[in-house]
């Protein structure tokens, strides 16, 4: 067996940018495609298009001004001519591409100027003794400093070095008709020429089949192994007591939808459990999500635990302060506002009403985690909008709950028996061993304190739909809860395409609904001028319809304004005192202003599909009819024009997310890279679901009656990774 190459500290750090930390993980670094340089064709026989290797003589070369400096070769074998022309080259290349030097060059070929050509291709010297490649040339994803030939060099070393086992029982491999890892593994870093380079490049050949379906085990075990985890962890227990739940329950001017009621259930019983409750709630704009949190907030309060309620911005967490206080107060409860704009004597009284216990609900942003704020017992953490957080700000906030006996200090938020954040990966060219980690946990039970503590219970709200693949694989150590139900007497929202061309139109239809005594919100993406991109921003928008309407009040919102200015903003319009209001998208989410029944989105070409439909969420929460108008300016590029058709044609936000993961797929849909979520390197959702159906039953199985087969299988796809897969 050949030895472990050696590995120079520059180059380890190249690798590390690259997400490769030990040499095992070097084998998964798998190309991004593939040259062809197994095989010659003669000059004559290119076509446009086509990218092929070709070699002759230089037969001339030179140094082209205009219209600008370029290096233009000519190459010629015994069928004819083609021109090689390089627009950024150095002196090196030049001298390389002498006169009567004999060269083999790959590249796309094209029609120019002076017949067909080649624009920057891959050369080298040859002659007609030079042996080809007997496989496919594998581009490997790289970073600066790091040559496509280190690379290649390094993984066939790693190759040669590390076994290839399988890590699935033979069983599970014929059952689903997989290939087997290894030859498959080989096969995608060495292709031989008979190998379809279009199943390569499309991901459809049974070698990626077989990777593919061994990363979206992994991510399931991953997701098993944690949800076992948190069976065997402590929380407390918060049955209900059917005392401040049944007092908001009927003093609601509205019955619950059966959507919510079972919803409701399903929290009530998760949070009356020993172990912690993890459970997200899925619910359109207007499905009545908040409401449900109340209820289950009190449940937690009846019991003499402390509930955390945490927003991302601050205009939606005093959307929920103001409504929690209209509904608790009356039961003889007051919830605390913390943001970090509070003044610091407010600020310090907050704190210390949560620390002794005097407040039992604590409403705020990011605030909430902040090392200074300390919860005398914390039994239920409620996040809206979860995906807008960072992991490490969530486990920041679930560390708070750990039992008063032991007060909790600064250190809490990274505490080692409960930051799940992984080890540091072993160094190259050391292979990593199996450790305890997740998965020693959960097959031992306990959180790895002793007990001695618990962690409340999480509820995590999102109005943003998901699609039904994303929660089988990025939410599936997760419980999830979907209101799929809107309360009765809201009318649907008519939604209209308007050229930015019909603004008069548009401004009259305004008029017209501020004199019929509706409010209007207009919606700018921008706050200020922007030179790279002509948006029509909300101060000038401000201005402009100040002066075209001088019998309208006007108001303006935007995410700069100080909170006082903000929030008298805000209820100015709610009390109807201001009949427009001029915001940018801070108003996503949270506002419900009941009267406003139209809204104008500027520029909705340039937003994404969620935000859009949680912007048209706004409207339509009273009986009124509502309409959305989305203005836009031509010319529209087909994914915008793809978009608008969607958002028009649709009003249900699951099918909204669907069409949004095909757009898009999951990377911006998640929000992966704030919430810590690993995302899939090899498989798509949009086009795997097959094998994500055949990983999920198969991980189960593993876990179930072959357990060092999964932690094999996670050891090799994972390594210390698996532990950011939690929400």
């Amino acid at each position: 067996m050949s030895t472990p190459a050696k590995i120079t500290p520059a180059t380890l750090a190249k690798l590390a940018k690259l997400g490769v930390h030990h040499r095992s993980e070097l084998l998964l670094h798998l190309p991004l495609r593939y040259e062809d340089e197994t095989s010659i064709v003669t000059i004559d026989s290119l076509q446009p298009g086509e990218t092929l290797q070709v070699q002759g003589i230089i037969t001339h070369n030179e140094v082209a001004f205009r219209p600008r400096r370029t290096l233009v070769c000519r190459l010629q074998d015994e069928t004819g001519e083609l021109y090689l022309r390089f627009l950024n080259f150095y002196p090196s290349q030049q001298q390389q591409l002498a006169v009567g030097q004999a060269i083999r060059a790959l590249g796309e070929a094209r029609m120019g100027y002076y017949g067909m050509e080649m624009v920057h291709p891959k050369c080298r010297v040859a002659n007609e003794a030079t042996p080809l490649s007997t496989s496919l040339t594998p581009i490997y994803p790289t970073t600066a400093g790091l040559a496509q030939p280190i690379l290649r060099k390094l993984i066939l070393n790693a190759l040669e070095v590390l076994p290839l086992n399988d890590t699935l029982p033979e069983a599970v491999v014929q059952e689903l008709q997989l290939a087997d890892f290894a030859s498959s593994i080989k096969l995608l870093h060495n292709p031989s020429p008979d190998v379809s380079a279009t199943q390569l490049e499309e991901r459809n050949h049974a070698a990626w089949q077989r990777i593919k379906f061994d990363e979206l085990l992994a991510q399931q075990l991953s997701m098993r192994v944690h949800h076992r985890e948190r069976g065997k962890r402590i929380a407390p227990k918060l049955v209900a007591k059917k005392n401040l739940v049944p007092q908001l329950l009927k003093a609601l001017p509205y019955r619950l939808t059966h959507a919510q009621q079972k919803v409701l259930s399903e929290i009530a019983h998760d949070i009356a459990l020993g172990h912690p409750m993890q459970r997200l709630l899925l619910g359109d704009v207007g499905s009545g999500k908040t409401v449900v949190a109340a209820l289950a907030a009190l449940q937690a309060i009846e019991n003499g635990y402390q509930v955390a309620f945490m927003a991302p911005t601050e205009i939606l967490a005093e959307q929920h302060y103001l409504k929690l206080c209209e509904w608790l107060t009356p039961l003889g409860l007051t919830p605390v506002w913390l943001s970090g704009s509070l003044k610091k004597k407010d600020k310090t009284q907050a704190i210390t009403h949560i620390a002794d216990g005097t407040t039992q609900i604590a409403v705020g942003t990011h605030a909430l985690f902040q090392a200074s704020v300390e919860f005398k017992k914390l039994g239920l953490v409620i996040v809206d909008e979860q995906h807008k957080f960072g992991v490490q700000q969530r486990l920041a906030l679930r560390s708070k709950g750990k039992a008063k006996s032991q007060p909790l200090h600064s250190s809490a938020a990274t505490n080692n028996s409960s930051n799940p954040l992984p080890n540091p990966p072993p160094e190259m060219g050391r292979e990593a061993s199996p450790s305890p980690s997740q998965w020693g946990r959960a097959q031992r039970g306990g959180n790895g304190d002793g007990g001695n503590s618990h962690e409340p219970h999480q509820l995590m709200m999102s109005a943003t739909p998901i699609p039904r693949t994303l929660a089988m694989s990025y939410y599936a150590d997760l419980d999830v809860s979907v209101i799929d139900e809107l309360p009765p007497g809201r009318t649907p929202i008519v939604t209209k395409l308007v050229s930015d061309a019909r603004r008069d139109e548009v401004c009259a239809r305004v008029l017209s609904a501020c004199a019929a005594g509706a409010q209007v919100y207009w919606v700018c993406p921008l706050i200020e001028e922007s030179e790279t991109l002509e948006l029509q921003n909300a101060l000038e928008t401000y201005e402009t319809l100040r002066t075209t309407f001088p019998e309208l009040r006007v108001g303006l919102v935007h995410g700069r304004l100080d909170n006082v200015s903000k929030a008298a903003a805000m209820a100015d319009f709610k009390s109807g005192a201001t009949q427009l209001l001029v915001a940018t998208t801070v108003i996503e989410v949270g506002v419900d202003v009941p009267n406003a029944s139209l809204m104008i989105i500027e520029h909705a070409e340039r937003m994404g599909l969620a935000q859009l439909h949680q912007l048209r969420g706004r409207v339509g929460r009273g009986a009124a009819q509502s309409t959305c108008i989305l203005m836009f300016q031509q010319p529209l590029s087909e994914l915008a024009r793809a978009r608008l058709k969607v958002i028009f044609e649709n009003t249900d936000g699951f099918v909204i997310a669907q069409q949004d993961l095909q757009l898009r797929g999951p990377g911006e849909l998640l929000g992966a890279r704030q919430s810590g979520v690993a995302m899939l390197r090899f498989a798509d959702l949009t086009m795997d679901e097959d094998l994500l159906e055949q990983a999920r039953s198969v991980a189960d199985r593993l876990l179930q009656h072959h357990p060092d087969a999964a932690r094999a299988h996670l050891q090799r796809w994972m390594a210390n990774k698996h532990d950011y897969l939690h929400v």
